[in-house]
């Protein structure tokens, strides 16, 4: 049983490092029996965003029945039973280890199962729906395993990094998810831009933009800035140990936001990346920042 508990741990941190390498590299200024516990829930956020990103070829109801063949095997041990599995036994683990809430994992699942089905959004109310279960959890489950002063304190800030995280990863993304048949930018947004879905169809299979696309990516981004000076007061509020972490990830999350600007808001011409030589950097300043240092908000911050 404990060589299976071991192997999860691994198979976790390899996804981890092969797929998360921002939040990856931020994560080795954790303190190192916190650091598994990070590996395990990325690794299972990680799986089912795979069984559903990487099952393209299947007819829906398929991808469907494998989404909910291996939630169910997350939940029966959840309730104590055997779990057959080469990566749960991780998070399972971890749940236990620091009491975590179920119902975040609840609403994790559920928002892997929109994107089944689901590939647009009307709103910005109705992405958050969506980003509620994908996006805001994962920062009160990790808030726990990272702790806290402050935990009724740091909460919100948690969900904002949560949401700055993803919508960060939306406007990077924007040409990957039209490969997967979905838009994450609210219709809304588009409308406002006098953008239209072929629009960005066009755009992506051009390898550049227009100007009007631009508009509406730069919109995002400070929208997403808005996100992160909501998350900035809850790092001080982190245990010493993991604020190092924490202002790596925000400060690295938040570079791509720049690398966005930097190229004209065009998410087409290629994908915004952060130079590793600044990811050292973050990282080492990082370290040298004294516990308690308020974080210096990216850009303007408008209300989400």
């Amino acid at each position: 049983m404990e060589n299976d508990l071991t192997a999860a741990y691994d198979r976790s941190r390899e996804l981890h490092r092969r797929h998360g390498r921002t939040y990856y590299l931020a994560t080795r200024l954790l303190p190192a029996w916190k650091r598994r516990h990070v590996h395990a829930l990325y690794g299972f956020t990680r799986f089912a965003d795979e069984i559903v990103d990487r099952t393209e070829d299947l007819p829906p109801a398929e991808r469907a029945a494998k989404l909910d063949e291996w939630a169910s095997r997350f939940l029966a041990g959840l309730h104590g039973e055997p779990v057959d599995d080469p990566l749960l036994p991780a998070v399972l683990h971890t749940i236990a280890v620091f009491d975590l809430d179920r119902d975040d994992f609840a609403s994790f699942l559920r928002s892997m199962a929109m994107d089944l089905t689901v590939t647009s959004y009307r709103t910005y109310d109705d992405l958050l729906d969506y980003m509620e279960g994908s996006a805001a959890v994962i920062g009160t489950m990790m808030l726990p395993i990272l702790g806290s002063q402050d935990p009724a304190a740091a909460r919100e800030p948690a969900r904002q990094l949560g949401f700055a995280f993803q919508l960060t990863n939306f406007i990077r993304d924007v040409a990957e998810d039209l490969d997967r048949g979905r838009t994450y930018l609210p219709d809304e947004d588009l409308a406002k831009f006098n953008v239209s879905r072929d629009d960005l169809l066009a755009a992506r299979a051009a390898g550049r933009t227009t100007g009007k696309i631009r508009e509406l990516i730069e919109y995002e981004v400070t929208r997403a800035q808005a996100h992160y000076a909501a998350a900035a007061p809850g790092i001080p509020l982190l245990s010493p140990a993991s604020q190092a972490c924490m202002r790596t990830a925000y400060a690295l999350y938040g570079g791509i936001l720049d690398e966005v600007a930097a190229q004209d808001y065009d998410v087409f011409v290629r994908r915004a990346l952060v130079p590793q030589r600044r990811r050292m950097s973050v990282a080492a300043r990082a370290l040298l920042t004294r516990t308690g240092t308020p974080v210096l908000v990216p850009g303007p911050a408008p209300a989400p």
